[in-house]
């Protein structure tokens, strides 16, 4: 593996659209537990000029991608983005396969369940599988965790390919040398466990224990990852490494095999 190859930013090629992904920056700014956003704040969240947004934010609106209620300027997603994301979860047909494995996971374990996907230079949770009868961690779908420093990230970093990992690595703004460490780790703890888990000594947050497993559809250019997660005092090291991470690892593989895909999860160009 070489670790060295030059990268360059698709913004540098001239086919790169920069309205469009600026656009597109705009939506992925709305979080589920948001009450509508200003014009303001998603140029916060963006970084983009607040005139820039408050053109985005219109042209969405007028295309029935956010939707304005009037009420002090705050927009929220509209239809158009609903049926968008109702269309791409259809065509993508793991996600209604690993509901049922998901949820007897997370009852067997009394964890959160999650599957994240890769936004920029976060991982994005898109569906979670809560517990029945036991309290758990408080993530929602729309919430997004760093990729340096979580167990999901780990894994993510682990089974991208070069070039992704090192877009990954830029977007995050994080050490190349210290990232390229903690691939070799969790590329190792993947190969010998089946599993990730990130030293929870450094973990984002210290309310967290999660162990991850990357799964690679044949409907997506980049793995996606499946965790389990729980409160500290719900989830030693010791229960991650000898209890959960196998358990997750036998439901990824369940998953593999109705999708026909063998062992193909881990496999890394």
């Amino acid at each position: 593996m070489n670790e060295h190859v030059p990268y360059t930013t698709p913004e540098a090629d001239r086919r790169f659209a920069t309205t469009l992904a600026r656009g597109l920056a705009v939506l992925r700014a709305f979080r589920a537990s948001d009450d509508g956003l200003g014009n303001g704040e998603i140029a916060e969240r963006t970084g983009l000029p607040k005139s820039t947004v408050s053109r985005l934010s219109w042209t969405l609106h007028q295309l029935g991608y956010l939707t304005h209620s009037g009420r002090a300027d705050r927009y929220r997603p509209g239809p158009a983005l609903l049926a968008l994301g109702s269309v791409a979860a259809a065509s993508i047909s793991f996600v209604d396969l690993a509901g049922p494995i998901m949820q007897r996971t997370a009852d067997e374990t009394g964890t959160l369940s999650l599957l994240l996907v890769r936004d920029q230079a976060k991982l994005l949770i898109v569906k979670t599988w809560r517990p029945r009868g036991v309290s758990s961690l408080w993530l929602e779908a729309g919430h997004r965790v760093p990729v340096m420093g979580s167990s999901s990230g780990r894994a993510l970093l682990a089974t991208q390919s070069e070039e992704a990992f090192q877009r990954t690595v830029l977007l995050a703004g994080a050490d190349p040398v210290e990232a390229a460490e903690t691939r070799r780790e969790a590329w190792s703890q993947l190969m010998g466990r089946g599993f990730v888990i990130h030293d929870p000594a450094s973990y984002f947050a210290p309310s967290i224990h999660a162990v991850a497993r990357p799964f690679q559809s044949r409907d997506l250019s980049e793995p996606v990852i499946f965790t389990c997660g729980a409160m500290p005092e719900d989830l030693t090291v010791e229960r991650m490494r000898d209890q959960v991470g196998p358990r997750l690892n036998a439901a990824v593989q369940e998953l593999e095999r109705i999708m026909g895909q063998g062992g193909g999860t881990i496999f890394r160009d």
